[in-house]
């Protein structure tokens, strides 16, 4: 709008000065009656032009080109926000690459939470580890020194003796389980009369190999078999220990990394296949109406093309871009204004000013800032790209 409404009415009021003071034929003005004109005030503010614009509006377009599969909406359709508007070609196999990569993490997950759960068991069998083997290096060492010094009486005699003991009671089982012995395998009877035989065997055997290891002689070879049970029994009581100093305040640091790693993987896997997923679905960013849908089922559809465009036609603001370097000085944020459509001159609305664009444009030889205005009040006949007066309040 080049002419202004400030300007006009003080052309307007000099032009009535002018014909006041010509009027009468030439005759000379009286004094009296030019002190009865009253003096004009002008509380008109700055004046623009500008178009109606929904809160929030946006054109969409997939993230990656193919063909399109679905359509969800039609033009004029109120949609939710999330809402899928359209999706491409190749979705189901998209969607079960995200259940894939979400089942990678949830295994993850469960092997890292596990390290935790099962820290205090792992502590507990490692600590059995290390007892053992102390009982092993004891044993080991009694061996050589019974190699090195030779049997002590009071050794053989208690083998001997034990010995005889153990003879009487395999003796006894045979003696028991004879009778029996052409019984069926099922026959119950038979069958605890042969384990007891089987018991009192192993017992014997295990007490002749004992007499007979401390009646026989050193030699080099059983000594170097002790020795090297010695060495073994050591070497597994200090990788027990060295276990033990890992878990014993919690999992393992090295299988905990490898298990955070992993999850970390999964985590990202499950990212980059949601990522390849959206890029074929069209959803919503917001509630709204759709406006236009620019693309049909079966053709090809790229990145850089519109899809659809949705609006919030919940809310209206207004938009002026000719406010010029001379005028905008006097706008300011949170200003009042009043706001009449063109195509509605009856209906006057108000209205603050919402933002002020610092970036300028060039427009018509003059620099103009576009301003937002944000209405108090709407009404149902108002129209996307409307445009209307608007009339900044001093």
């Amino acid at each position: 709008m080049k002419s202004k409404t400030k300007s006009l009415i003080f052309a307007l009021l000099i032009l009535s000065l002018v014909l006041v003071g010509c009027g009468g034929g030439g005759a000379e003005a009286d004094p009296a009656a030019t002190e009865d004109i009253p003096v004009v005030i002008d509380n008109f503010g700055v004046i623009a032009e500008g178009y109606v614009v929904p809160a929030e509006y946006v054109a969409l377009s997939f993230a990656s080109g193919g063909q399109v599969a679905e359509i969800e909406v039609a033009e004029g359709d109120m949609v939710e926000e999330g809402q899928v508007l359209a999706n491409l070609a190749d979705t189901e196999q998209l969607e079960a690459a995200v259940a894939g990569a979400e089942l990678e993490l949830l295994n993850a997950q469960q092997a890292l939470d596990m390290l935790y759960e099962n820290a205090d068991l792992i502590a507990a069998q490692t600590l059995q580890t290390i007892a053992n083997a102390r009982d092993a290096i004891d044993y080991a060492e009694k061996r050589i020194r019974t190699l090195e010094n030779g049997a002590k009486q009071n050794d053989l005699d208690a083998a001997g003796a034990n010995l005889v003991l153990l003879q009487d009671q395999l003796d006894k089982a045979e003696e028991d389980y004879e009778p029996y012995a052409d019984k069926p395998e099922t026959n119950l009877t038979r069958a605890t009369y042969q384990s007891r035989l089987a018991a009192a065997r192993e017992a014997y055997d295990a007490a002749v190999r004992r007499l007979n290891n401390l009646e026989a002689e050193a030699n080099d070879i059983d000594m170097a078999i002790a020795v090297a049970n010695l060495a073994v029994a050591e070497a597994q009581m200090s990788i027990a220990e060295s276990d033990y100093e890992k878990v014993q305040n919690g999992p393992d640091p090295d299988d905990l990394a490898t298990a955070e790693a992993s999850v970390k993987a999964a985590e990202a896997g499950v990212e980059a296949a949601k990522s390849a997923l959206d890029n074929v679905i069209l959803k919503a960013p917001f509630s709204g109406t759709v406006v236009e849908v620019n693309i049909k089922v079966g053709e090809l559809t790229g990145s850089s093309q519109p899809a659809m465009v949705l609006a919030d036609f919940s809310q209206w603001i207004i938009e002026t871009d000719n406010l010029t370097e001379i005028e905008v000085p006097d706008v300011t944020v949170g200003q009042t204004v009043t706001v009449t459509p063109d195509a509605l001159p009856d209906l006057e609305l108000t209205g603050t000013v919402e933002s002020i664009k610092d970036l300028f444009e060039e427009k018509r030889g003059d620099i103009t800032y576009t301003v937002k205005i944000s209405l108090d009040e709407t009404d149902p006949r108002l129209r996307w790209g409307m445009t209307v007066v608007v009339t900044f309040d001093e």
